[in-house]
């Protein structure tokens, strides 16, 4: 088996997970500067200035799939690094609030289309034996680019003045184009070439360099995975009740992930803290020792998840979530410490990373058959990040500090995420079933039974 050959391609394709995360969280350091140069109201900065790659990451998540069945991988693998580099470019040089805005939505679409195609395509090249590693690699390229983003924005400081926040921003564009170079090396998906172009001779001589013994008999099993999912009239309609099992599969993990409360946390830690005495000048600090956490305990969950499985990680998970979860909220009920309060955020952090983190994405690019592959990563996808955007929207209602419903002590808000992840753990000892070493033909006729 050519094992570097695999590695390479889907490092390549996992780096789109490192732009995702370095742009979701490399606004931080433009938010006060921009209010401060443009006088946004808090409004227009929330829903414009603040969210506006939230709304991008909506619409390139719902509809990412049309394209990436359509054109196949690579080409939209290699597309959304153009969108990145323009996003980029465009948000740093950025004269008005309403221009920054559009070139925002565009980074947006960047990070939704991504979180479709390269789980879809990491799968599609992978071995039973790699698939939950390699896969798990966009997981960990989200939060490697995430903490590289606090830090940019940290040495960014002072470097432009009064436009530090433009060379925090545009910095982006260095790995994104070097992201786009290195897409254009990596060949097709064998699965959508056989599934969608019915070119049998260019995927059998992917699946060769990437090491398949018995290239054939890997077609003819793909082939026959397809015609089983076409059989039986209206069951190549993806709303049908023949996929009712991983439909239902993939809402659930996505709906868990951020019932969790994970972006809850992340998006307003600084405000969190702050209600126990932590102040903005440990905020970098904690934002750092969040993001090494979450690094150090993905790449666990990477290299844990071929070996003791996708539903075992997220059995840990889902007690681990639990355990912090509900400390966290008798922290605030208690009012004990800030210290001991923060040492159980950065266990639910560790708790999400080997758990939800490092499973989500290739758990819902495994379930879904070949034909209507990249439509489910969109569904999952989609509802991943619609949940997150309604927590991320109400979250003021309940936290903020003059009419928030829990402005005094937010405890009441860890205690429903506990709550929530009681149901994640029933859910998971109950209902998902391992997908762990199983090819993705295999797991179709298992699941579609």
């Amino acid at each position: 088996m050519n094992k570097s050959k695999l590695f390479q391609w889907s490092i390549v394709a996992a780096l789109a997970g490192f732009i995702f995360g370095f742009d979701t969280v490399v606004i931080s350091g433009a938010n006060l500067p921009i209010k401060e140069l443009w006088h946004t109201s808090p409004l227009f900065h929330g829903f414009f200035i603040m969210s506006m790659a939230l709304w991008g990451t909506l619409f390139g998540s719902i509809f990412g799939g049309i394209p990436t069945e359509k054109y196949g991988r690579k080409k939209v693998l290699f597309w959304i690094g153009i969108l990145f580099a323009i996003s980029a470019f465009g948000s740093a040089l950025a004269q008005d609030p309403y221009i920054f805005s559009f070139f925002r939505f565009i980074g947006g679409i960047g990070i939704g289309v991504s979180s479709v195609v390269a789980p879809t395509y990491i799968s599609e090249i992978s071995t039973p034996a790699t698939r939950g590693k390699l896969g798990a690699m966009y997981q960990f390229n989200i939060v490697f680019g995430i903490l590289i983003a606090f830090l940019s924005n940290y040495f960014l400081q002072g470097v432009g003045g009064a436009n530090d926040w433009r060379w925090m921003l545009g910095v982006l564009a260095i790995p994104a184009i070097i992201y786009t170079v290195m897409v254009m090396g990596v060949p097709e998906s064998p699965r959508w070439l056989v599934t969608k172009k019915n070119d049998l001779a260019k995927a059998k001589e992917t699946l060769l360099l990437i090491g398949v013994e018995d290239a054939d008999a890997e077609i003819a099993s793909i082939i026959k995975s397809n015609l089983h999912e076409s059989s039986g009239g209206k069951s190549s309609t993806f709303f049908s009740s023949k996929h009712k099992v991983i439909i239902s599969l993939a809402f659930l993990i996505a709906f868990f992930n951020q019932l969790s409360g994970i972006n809850f946390i992340l998006y307003y830690a600084p405000e969190i803290l702050s209600k126990i005495g932590l102040g903005a000048k440990d905020s970098l600090l904690n934002s750092i020792a969040i993001g090494g956490t979450n690094l150090i305990f993905t790449f666990a969950g990477l290299y844990l998840i071929d070996k003791l499985g996708r539903k075992k990680l997220l059995l840990i998970g889902s007690v681990g979530y639990i355990l912090s979860l509900t400390m966290v909220a008798l922290c605030f009920a208690l009012h004990t410490s800030p210290v001991l309060l923060m040492s159980f955020l950065l266990l639910f952090i560790a708790s999400h990373a080997v758990g939800q983190g490092a499973v989500i994405w290739v758990f819902i690019s495994e379930i879904f058959p070949n034909k209507i592959r990249a439509t489910g990563q969109s569904f999952g996808a989609s509802v991943h990040w619609v949940f997150a955007a309604i927590i991320t929207l109400i979250t003021p209602f309940f936290l903020d500090d003059k009419d928030g419903v829990f402005k005094d002590n937010p405890w009441p808000i860890f205690a429903f995420f506990a709550g929530m992840m009681i149901l994640q753990l029933i859910w998971v000892l109950t209902k998902m079933p391992e997908t762990k070493g199983v090819s993705l033909e295999e797991l179709e006729a298992r699941l579609l039974k």
